[in-house]
Parts: C-alpha cells; sequence; structure tokens
C-alpha cells in the first residue's frame, strides 16, 4: 500500500512547499517542476525519476482527503511512535489529532467523546506499523482490530470512509502513420501536415530520408495516463521512383546522355539538376556508357557534408540511322583498331 511508503517521502519537500502552502501554491510548484523535469524536455534518467516523484506528490497533496491522510499518518509515524492506551508517562500526547482522526474515521474513533486520551510509546526504532495504527482505530470504530490490507479496508471503514491507493501515471502507447514523398521531396526535406485524433500539426521531413525508413515524432502518440508521458509517433516513409534521377547515399545520381562524338573527343554537355536548374559536365575523351561524371556540392545538402551530383554517362545513337551514317560508323571501328574486350 501506498501508506507504508509516505512516511519515508516528504512530499512537501519535493514539490518545495511548506506544510501549511495552499492548494494554489502546489499546484505552482508542481506545474514549474513539470516543466523543468517532463520526459519530453529533458531525456535524463534522473529527470525521469524525478518527474515520478513530483507527479506522486501533487497527486496527495493536491486531493484533500489524501493531504489530511498523509499529514496525519507523517505527524504519527515520526519518530518511531507506537499507539498504547491510557496516559503513562514517557509517551507523546496525541490529543491534538483529534480532530483530524475525527474526520478521517468518525466520532467513534474515541479520541475526545468519553475524554480519555491516546498517548504514544516510543518503541526505540523504525517506523510504526501502518496496520496496527489502523486496525487500532477500525477496532474503536466497531470493524474488528485484525482487519489487515488484504480484503477490508484498514480504517474499518468508520463513518463510510475507505480509501483506495492513488492511481499510478502509465505512459501512453506509440503510434504509427503512413507518408508517401516524391524523390525530390526526399532529397530537399519536406513539412507534412498531419492528424491525430482530430487535431492536425505539422512535422518536417529531414532531408536525404530513404524509402521504407521511419521517422519519430516524440510525444505525438496516444496521451499518458494519471500523469505519464504521452507515446511517440512513427512515420513509416515510401519515397516514389524518379525515371532521371535517384538517390545513392548522399548523392543524387542522374543519366547523362551524350552522342559518340562527344564520348570520343569529349566535351561540355548541358543538363539539369533535380530543381531544373542548368549544370554543365565536362565529359573526358574517351568515355563510354556508365562513366560517372561528379559534380561536388549539388548532392543532398544534409549535415556539414553535402553530397554531390553524379552524371552517368549513356552513349545515345540514332533509332533509324542512314546509309552514310552506317558507312560512317563501320569506317570508325575500322580506324578504332580492336579495343572492345569481349
Amino acid at each position: 500500500m501506498a501508506e507504508n511508503e509516505w512516511l519515508n517521502k516528504d512530499f512537501y519537500k519535493v514539490l518545495g512547499v511548506s506544510k501549511d502552502a495552499t492548494e494554489a501554491e502546489i499546484t505552482k510548484a508542481y506545474r514549474k517542476l513539470a516543466r523543468k523535469y517532463h520526459p519530453d524536455l529533458n531525456k535524463t534518467k534522473e529527470a525521469e525519476e524525478k518527474f515520478k516523484d513530483i507527479s506522486e506528490a501533487y497527486d496527495v497533496l493536491s486531493n484533500k482527503n489524501e493531504r489530511q491522510k498523509y499529514d496525519a499518518i507523517r505527524q504519527f509515524g515520526m519518530g518511531g511512535a507506537r499507539f498504547a492506551g491510557g496516559s503513562g508517562s514517557g509517551g507523546f500526547d496525541a490529543s491534538g489529532f483529534s480532530d483530524i482522526f475525527g474526520s478521517m474515521f468518525g466520532a467513534g474513533s474515541g479520541m475526545g467523546g468519553n475524554g480519555s486520551r491516546i498517548r504514544f510509546s516510543t518503541s526505540g526504532g523504525g517506523n510504526p506499523n501502518l496496520n496496527d495504527i489502523f486496525s487500532m482505530f477500525g477496532g474503536a470504530a466497531g470493524q474488528g482490530a485484525g482487519a489487515g490490507f488484504g480484503g477490508q479496508s484498514p480504517y474499518g471503514n468508520a463513518g463510510g470512509y475507505s480509501y483506495e491507493e492513488a492511481p499510478r501515471p502509465e505512459n501512453g502507447e506509440d503510434r504509427n502513420s503512413k507518408i508517401s514523398l516524391t524523390l525530390r521531396q526526399a532529397v530537399k526535406g519536406a513539412t507534412v501536415s498531419l492528424s491525430v485524433d482530430g487535431k492536425k500539426f505539422k512535422a518536417h521531413v529531414p532531408a536525404g530520408v530513404k524509402d521504407g525508413q521511419k521517422i519519430k515524432l516524440a510525444g505525438k502518440g496516444k496521451p499518458g495516463i494519471n500523469g505519464g508521458r504521452a507515446g511517440d509517433l512513427y512515420l513509416h516513409v515510401t519515397v516514389k521512383s524518379d525515371k532521371t534521377f535517384s538517390m545513392r547515399g548522399s548523392d543524387i545520381v542522374m543519366d547523362l546522355p551524350i552522342t559518340i562524338g562527344e564520348a570520343v573527343a569529349g566535351g561540355k554537355v548541358e543538363a539539369k539538376d533535380i530543381d531544373g536548374n542548368p549544370v554543365t559536365f565536362k565529359v573526358p575523351a574517351g568515355s563510354s556508357s556508365g562513366t560517372e561524371i561528379k559534380l561536388a556540392g549539388l548532392g543532398v545538402k544534409r549535415g556539414n557534408q553535402p553530397g554531390d551530383l553524379i552524371g552517368r554517362v549513356q552513349i545515345m545513337v540514332p533509332a533509324k540511322p542512314g546509309l552514310m551514317l552506317k558507312h560512317a560508323a563501320k569506317e570508325f571501328d575500322e580506324k578504332a583498331g580492336d579495343y572492345l574486350s569481349r
């Protein structure tokens, strides 16, 4: 039960407020600490544990009944106190708590109606057993002193009062969604519009994202319960193929059609990049199909090392060559000699 742990936890200290703090002061302190230690803002393990402590303290102190019980338990538990009847010497007079326990357990708790006084005697070490404490009150209320924390309320349900353990924070579940991008969007990065539970928001897809890649959007999953953090949203990316360009790592690769004359003699070949801007490739003499020509820095701009634009040579011939062209081609082959390794 949570009450057994309350003896060792100072919730006022956790929130940094006094024991006389108002509800408004407690709420203000909680919000300030939550902004500092919330897992979505502070990714350290220490912050996660701190946030759990803050949430537990707030759950108790912000609830009037829970706070009343917590204060009473802490008062009775300090110094290893145990109950003892009568007015023997060396004990601690508990008459000051009659109002607290009277409201918790009803007038039948025997704390003031007949003039008797309950006293504490120090047991010599360790915290008191809460089962002993509350079973005494339960017995006084006519519910039986032996009731434990298992089935019947340890308070004897005096005056119709019972207690349920405060719910623990539970993290929200993750979500999954799919997005489809053009190759240019994948190369350049894109801002996409998404909708979760009817709420629309925008998310940035970084430059250079690959087909099949997953992108994590922290805190965009299902909401947490009882102060638990929200789950995450995972975007599964599909990149559409392009007839001219492809992506290889951080490089953009494109086919570069050239003539036989440009392949043999070399020359400058004009083309357009993925944005439609003109670029010039310098084709070396003697280039064959498949030869790659690089334009540095015109690839994917990701981090401090942008990729390159790669022109992959494709030697093109006329679809329907005439007789003169065929004759010229045979003459070229005769003059070029046997340069193929077949």
